[in-house]
């Protein structure tokens, strides 16, 4: 049986507006086992990136984490203090943001700034860490990596700087790596390199990563797991056979409607989720999806429990109430009520 490595329970974190609080995440739980690869997709403003700066203890003012827990190896990490917080941050969970160059001082050095995250966790000397350095840009795939540590971030490509990125989170050999949208606004060969990197580097070294994306196109390449989330919640959670052949929710359904299919000709036609996300300022008190739902009916004003469908195949959808599939409950006629 695999090890739990995080749990996440409840999660609620919400960010203070002129207009209101913004219930950015609002009970959002999932786990990761050691060595998996998960991927969290969901629309911009979905509550993605809030989640994973939330494990990461980086929510700034003025969010706040109101609520929930999350676990590290058993141990908790809310209201950890910042000494303890840098003892496990960049060292045993590491984060790739989604910009490289917000992440990368442009006045000094790539070696330096590798060389600097290497000796404050790992404790080696300058010159060692500079070596581990070279070495890590060399593993990430850099070449010619002993010129490359004396330049500086804007002498790389975009793809190139996310290869330092990654190689800077795997340079502590982290049990937990945190993708947030790595390839995005790279070119899809770029794209496909960093997605096999990852997917090396994760069998090489037995890190467990969590791939956030807006892009299940990405997520069918690395991902063993998804979580679906909408509105600040999770909406389907299960294997990636179970997200794409065993679809548990409408919302999910509407995300793989607008992927090109695999071996099609290029001319079939994609169809959009029709609608905006909800407003989270205000957020629907029942089903977050309700509104732009093709199936909503009275019901979907409450709330729905999470459904499981099957082992580790769990859906927020009152359809499934009683049924296994999205596809069996449609062909059973689940739209019994009236639509609101």
């Amino acid at each position: 049986m695999a090890k739990r490595l995080l749990t996440v329970e409840d999660l609620k974190v919400s960010f203070h507006t002129r207009d209101g609080q913004n219930q950015a995440v609002r009970g959002v739980g999932f786990h990761v086992d050691a060595g998996e690869t998960v991927g969290i997709v969901g629309e911009s403003g979905s509550g993605k990136s809030v989640t994973a700066k939330a494990i990461m203890g980086l929510i700034p003012p003025p969010g706040q984490v109101l609520g929930g827990e999350i676990h590290f190896r058993g141990e908790s990490l809310n209201k950890l203090p910042e000494k303890k917080w840098r003892e496990i941050r960049g060292n045993r969970i590491a984060m790739v943001f989604q910009d490289p160059m917000t992440s990368l001082n442009p006045v000094k050095k790539i070696g330096f700034q590798m060389a600097e995250v290497i000796r404050r966790h790992r404790g080696l000397g300058k010159e060692e860490a500079l070596r581990e350095a070279v070495e890590m840009l060399r593993k990430v795939g850099i070449s010619q990596p002993e010129r490359r540590v004396n330049q500086y971030p804007h002498e790389f490509s975009g793809g190139m700087r996310q290869r330092v990125m990654i190689a800077m989170a795997l340079s502590c050999s982290p049990e937990l790596l945190i993708a947030d949208e790595p390839t995005t606004a790279l070119d899809v060969t770029i794209q496909a390199q960093i997605l096999d990197l990852l997917h090396d580097l994760k069998e090489q070294s037995g890190t467990a990563v969590v791939l956030i994306t807006h892009d299940l196109g990405v997520v069918a390449q690395v991902c063993s797991r998804v979580i679906v989330m909408y509105g600040g919640m999770v909406m389907e959670e299960g294997t990636v056979e179970d997200i794409f052949y065993r679809t548990g929710h409408p919302y999910t359904q509407g995300l793989l409607r607008s992927l090109p299919k695999r071996g099609g000709t290029g001319r079939e036609r994609l169809v959009p989720i029709e609608g905006s996300p909800p407003d989270l300022i205000d957020p629907p008190t029942g089903c977050p999806f309700m509104e732009r739902c093709p199936y909503a009916f009275a019901k979907c004003k409450e709330l729905p429990p999470m459904f499981e469908l099957a082992d580790g195949h769990r859906s927020l959808c009152w359809l499934l109430d009683g049924k296994s599939t999205l596809e069996g409950a449609l062909a059973e006629g689940g739209l019994a009520n009236e639509r609101p």
